[in-house]
């Protein structure tokens, strides 16, 4: 049996089954670069919270008016970059002294350019009475890739509420 005319076939499907295969590959290594690049970024957005720093706060989202955010402090809806990083002004304007922030149960999600992501954010520091104010939220995060950088265009932040009373329940232990 002669099986020369099988040759080229051959090598075709296995050239193109290892294309197939470095391509998986190299979406893989993208995928798990995107998710660094974002969690990076989380990290960022932490230590400009406990800095203070609203323009650093401000780095972590898209910078125009396609910026959509439910937050807990009223209006609880927020559209545009400007209108959001009033909220986190009087959202840090309480605290006097060092603040912490931590996040966990962070996890994140990639499809291409856009990206989400899901955990809770606890913040931490004294009023101006030196009464702790601790803040625990759930929050929800969408990503899209912009020129290279991953920028939050969807942020959706809530709290449980307690039944009984019908009031948020900010010291949850999430």
């Amino acid at each position: 049996m002669n099986l020369k005319h099988l040759r080229t076939p051959i090598l075709v499907a296995l050239a193109a089954a290892a294309l197939i295969g470095l391509a998986g590959c190299h979406a893989a290594d993208t995928t798990a670069a995107d998710k660094a690049a974002i969690n990076a970024s989380v990290q960022r957005w932490a230590a400009a919270v406990e800095a203070r720093d609203i323009d650093g706060i401000m780095a972590y989202y898209v910078q125009d008016d396609s910026l959509f955010v439910y937050d807990v402090i009223p209006p609880r809806q927020y559209v545009g970059a400007a209108a959001y990083r009033k909220d986190w002004e009087q959202t840090l304007a309480p605290y006097v002294g060092p603040i912490h922030i931590s996040v966990a149960d962070w996890a994140v999600d990639v499809d291409g350019n856009l990206a989400y992501a899901h955990g809770t954010s606890l913040l931490s520091g004294n009023d101006k009475d030196g009464k702790p104010m601790d803040i625990n939220v759930r929050v929800t995060d969408v990503y899209k890739k912009i020129d290279g950088k991953w920028l939050v265009v969807h942020e959706h932040v809530s709290v449980p509420i307690d039944p009984v009373t019908n009031k948020p329940d900010f010291q949850s232990k999430l």
